[in-house]
């Protein structure tokens, strides 16, 4: 049977997670947006906000749990919660993570090179994915 072997049953996991998680990213940003635009406009991302708060949240939680009960909980659903469902749903919870296990590890430096380059370098890659994409969109759209 095809789903006793991990190299089929795990990604399966992962993709039922992230299944999960991408559409729960969606229906709170959703319902956040409906609920508090009246009343906030949509200029703020809060629901960006939330699902990394809620992420961070879900992610100390299931970290807690796994410390305590790691052998309970089968690794098909460990990868499912965590790679799938959180990945998908903000991959900020993971980022806070690595955070935390280099701080953990005593490596600050390492730690604060990590943040402030994932934040830093994150934002300067994204404008520069803009800045070339808008440069070939130019060069093709040309008479």
């Amino acid at each position: 049977m095809m789903l006793v072997n991990p190299a089929v049953r795990t990604p399966i996991a992962i993709g039922l997670g992230a299944i999960a998680g991408a559409l729960s990213r969606y229906y709170v940003g959703l319902g956040l947006t409906h609920w508090l635009k009246p009343y906030l406009g949509t200029t703020f991302p809060y629901s960006t906000l939330t699902v990394n708060l809620t992420g961070c949240l879900g992610m100390g939680i299931l970290v807690a749990l796994l410390l305590h009960w790691g052998d309970r909980i089968h690794p098909d659903a460990r990868v499912l919660l965590t790679t799938g469902f959180l990945g998908s749903y903000t991959t900020f919870s993971t980022y806070e993570l690595d955070m935390a296990k280099l701080l953990q590890q005593h490596t600050v430096a390492s730690g604060l090179l990590y943040g402030a380059g994932s934040a830093g370098l994150g934002l300067a890659c994204l404008y520069l994915g803009m800045g070339l994409t808008e440069k070939v969109l130019q060069y093709f759209s040309r008479p």
